[in-house]
């Protein structure tokens, strides 16, 4: 069994696309998945699978089914989010403040097209750094005032997108550990 972590774009947000966590819960059950955790109402599921194959779509197929609506799924596994936290390009930063840095997470690796127009793109004081499937976005004055959203990352780069800020990335983590007796 490997344990993964799903990050669901969207739901619970200004009353939209609602789901109850005891039946996202329920639902992620019903796919097969063990050890189901979720954390806050933002669509965060650390679970345990014995397949890897098409999990993203699997999970967005079956939240359509149950409630309705379609939800964008972004999935990882523990040691890549893991490699999320030893990749910060922050971390060595004068003055870095954690509460600051947010991870958006991509669906797919963007094109060297994109990616490349991408840079030209600047919005200072915030400072963003894409690394392989994940944008650092570093937000000097919170992630409610910047421009380096979502939505912005996945107009420019054609990809789904999900982001979460670095205590719940932390947490995710912490949570995908395996139990110690």
């Amino acid at each position: 069994m490997q344990t993964y972590t799903a990050l669901l774009r969207g739901i619970n947000v200004s009353g939209h696309k609602k789901i109850k966590m005891p039946e996202l819960k329920t639902m992620f059950k019903t796919l097969g998945f063990t050890n189901v955790r979720t954390y806050i109402q933002s669509g965060n599921v650390v679970f345990e699978s014995a397949t890897a194959a098409d999990l993203e779509s699997k999970i967005s197929a079956k939240i359509q089914e149950v409630f309705g609506f379609e939800v964008p799924v972004i999935c990882r596994t523990a040691a890549e989010m893991e490699q999320v936290i030893a990749r910060n390009p922050y971390a060595e930063m004068v003055g870095f403040e954690p509460e600051k840095l947010y991870v958006t997470f991509l669906q797919e690796t963007p094109s060297e097209e994109k990616l490349e127009a991408l840079k030209a793109f600047s919005f200072e004081p915030e400072m963003y750094s894409v690394s392989g499937k994940e944008i650092f976005v570093y937000c000097f004055n919170g992630y409610g005032n910047t421009k380096l959203e979502n939505a912005f990352f996945e107009k420019k780069l054609k990809v789904a997108a999900s982001t979460r800020n670095w205590r719940t990335i932390n947490k995710l983590i912490e949570m995908s550990q395996p139990a110690t007796a």
